[in-house]
């Protein structure tokens, strides 16, 4: 999202002026396990995302919304269900990993399928770990279902969302217990010099623009400075990394 701050500027004899001043858009964060819509398309599992390829963690909108894309029209790619997005088999227990690339003081998550929540869970006004893990119960449900999961921010009027495309129970396997679950960064490990380009990606490295990773044989730029940790790697944030 882009804010626009307008400074009046005077001068003598001549009528004020505005100047605006564009500030660029910061990482919040978006369902990354099982993969929400944006996650997809980030991962370029689906084509011709448009722009949410690029920042998958920005679809933020007012609290108490019932779609996809936040009201966001270059994000409207994810309130399209014609699209035939790629449905996750599981279980009636499912664990949702979101992954925040900014850590928001949280209200609560909700999750919902059509108009019934199933599930909630406190925040309690804290700010959350860098992944955040939470299991649902979903055992009133079957076949292919569409669930929508909110994270209501505690400090403002908005809420960040991801759908979610399931294949719910007819012999779907649960969805596999992510990597980390609701982890909290190592008191023990600390950021080093960053390395030299080529390297393979190492949780507690410290990375700055431009650098250059290996991934499980796939190369990464670096788009933003950070200190990675469990479950940020690489395919997993690409609001942090590009494949190259």
């Amino acid at each position: 999202m882009r804010r626009r701050i307008t400074i009046p500027l005077l001068s003598t004899g001549v009528v004020a002026a505005t100047l605006a001043v564009a500030t660029p858009a910061q990482a919040h964060g978006y369902v990354s396990s099982p993969p929400s819509r944006q996650a997809l398309c980030a991962q370029n599992k689906v084509p011709d995302c448009g722009q949410i390829k690029y920042e998958p963690q920005s679809v933020e909108g007012p609290k108490g919304l019932r779609s996809c894309h936040a009201g966001l029209a270059q994000f409207a790619v994810l309130n399209d269900d014609s699209r035939n997005w790629p449905a996750t088999s599981v279980g009636s227990t499912v664990t949702f990993t979101w992954i925040n690339t900014a850590r928001h003081a949280t209200s609560n998550w909700e999750y919902w399928i059509g108009n019934t929540r199933v599930a909630v869970v406190d925040g309690g006004g804290r700010q959350p770990d860098a992944t955040v893990s939470h299991t649902v119960n979903l055992g009133g449900f079957s076949g292919r279902q569409k669930l929508l999961a909110v994270w209501n921010i505690a400090d403002t009027a908005n809420a960040f969302y991801s759908c979610v495309d399931l294949q719910i129970g007819s012999g779907g396997n649960p969805t596999p217990s992510p990597t980390p679950t609701t982890p909290a960064p190592s008191p023990t490990v600390r950021p080093t010099s960053s390395p030299a380009p080529g390297g393979t990606w190492t949780a507690g490295q410290a990375y700055q623009v431009g650098d250059q990773v290996t991934y499980n044989g796939l190369t990464y730029r670096c788009r933003q400075a950070h200190t990675a940790l469990p479950g940020w790697e690489p395919p997993n944030v690409p609001a942090l990394w590009q494949q190259v």
